[in-house]
């Protein structure tokens, strides 16, 4: 047996040493196509590259605005109609002039989805993206909870319509295009006592939010002032029962409800007031300012009043400009509540683009430092008034406020006199 073994093992080793030669082969084919592969990345940018991305059709430079506003969440609704009117202004204006150059603004949005805890990771996105300022929120929390963000990025934001103080007090970077609580919860205090005649008001807002909460403390403050007295309530965060706090308000005496809170819990408030038979006025501030309001009250005997910064009408270009466009696209239509109603946050939205490039053109130039010198002087003359800010929180000097009646029949605002103060 042992002499067939020879041939044997010898065709077994020409045929290993064939194997090995097709695997050498074959590594040397794929090292090959590794290196072409290397060099066609090396050649062309990937699609991230953030030169490629910024060089659209039109050639120009490209200055980047970030809008951080809620698109879900108790506040959805309210900040898809403020993001509305910063789009609308981009569709009339989608470019900006700086230095005689024309670059081309990109807008660049995110979702806080009203929420404090996803705020820094909101805003982080809109760093990451290279913005050189930021339009929003709608909600006083979420743009709290941004600021650190925005701050240690050194890149400004401009509050549309957050309205607590502590969005702009003890920087220098966050500022701001609307009134602020203490005003408005004044005015509201003086629209109970004095307009309405009432001398004891419930109040409720939601536990731990900064806005509804800040709000009914600087109505509870102004009321007391005049000599009327306040019943507080607070309702958790997920509440969608809003019956034992009817009955409260019934049962403590008050002649008026004021609950300052989202359109969400607005909702539901206004549901349950007529099931329950309130039998009082409802108050509310800017946040109620919506069709979704007024679609909740159209039909019911329930009587609401709010505060806000825009009254639809009172710019007629604006109002006519924005209607057609929101109700040319049935997306847009459906982010606006379903209808072409001009909701004040939209006017603000607007108001804050346009006083956005001013800025810019003022800076000269899209870096996020020059810009934030630039806004403390930035002024315009928008459709929801004059913008100046004053020199210590870079807060809009504002002293008017506007006054909507929800008329239950027509589905629409009806106006009452605008306060002014001071």
């Amino acid at each position: 047996m042992r002499r067939h073994q020879g041939p044997y093992l010898e065709d077994r080793i020409k045929k290993m040493e064939e194997r090995d030669n097709m695997k050498k082969k074959l590594v040397a084919i794929l090292l090959s196509l590794a290196l072409v592969a290397s060099a066609a990345a090396c050649a062309a940018p990937a699609a991230t590259d953030t030169t490629a991305a910024e060089v659209p059709a039109s050639g120009n430079p490209v200055v980047k605005i970030g809008i951080y506003e809620p698109a879900s969440g108790d506040n959805g609704a309210g900040g898809k109609q403020e993001t509305l009117g910063i789009e609308y202004a981009h569709s009339v204006s989608p470019t900006v002039e700086i230095n005689g150059m024309t670059y081309d603004v990109e807008l660049v949005k995110v979702d806080n989805e009203s929420s404090n805890d996803k705020a820094a990771s909101a805003a982080s996105t809109l760093v990451s993206a290279g913005v050189s300022v930021v339009l929003g929120s709608y909600g006083s929390g979420v743009s709290i909870a941004a600021s650190p963000t925005f701050e240690a990025a050194g890149i400004p934001a401009i509050g549309i319509t957050c309205t607590n103080p502590q969005v702009t007090e003890g920087n220098t970077h966050y500022f701001r295009v609307c009134f602020l609580d203490p005003f408005q919860g004044t005015v509201l205090a003086n629209y109970a006592f004095s307009t309405l005649g009432v001398k004891t008001a419930y109040c409720l807002s939601k536990l731990g939010d900064d806005y509804s909460g800040g709000l009914v403390n600087y109505f509870v403050k102004a009321f007391e002032a005049l000599g009327g007295t306040c019943v507080q309530d607070t309702f958790p965060d997920g509440n969608s029962d809003f019956t034992s706090y009817v009955n409260n308000a019934k049962n403590s005496g008050a002649e008026v409800f004021f609950s300052p809170v989202s359109t969400e819990a607005a909702q539901l408030i206004i549901d349950q007031a007529e099931s329950q038979a309130l039998g009082m006025p409802i108050l509310a501030g800017d946040t109620w300012d919506s069709n979704v309001i007024l679609q909740a009250a159209k039909g019911k005997s329930v009587d609401v009043t709010v505060t806000t910064f825009y009254p639809e009408g009172a710019n007629a270009e604006f109002d006519t400009g924005f209607k057609a466009w929101v109700s040319a696209d049935a997306t847009r239509l459906a982010s606006n509540g379903g209808d072409d109603t001009v909701a004040a946050v939209t006017a603000m939205g607007y108001d804050a683009y346009y006083f956005a490039l001013e800025a810019i053109k003022k800076a000269a130039s899209v870096d996020p430092a020059a810009i934030m010198a630039a806004l403390w002087s930035t002024t315009y003359e928008g459709v929801s008034g004059p913008i100046a800010l004053d020199q210590v929180n870079g807060d809009a000097i504002r002293n008017t406020a506007y006054v909507k009646h929800a008329n239950n029949e027509t589905g629409m605002w009806d106006a009452l006199p605008p306060v002014t103060i001071g």
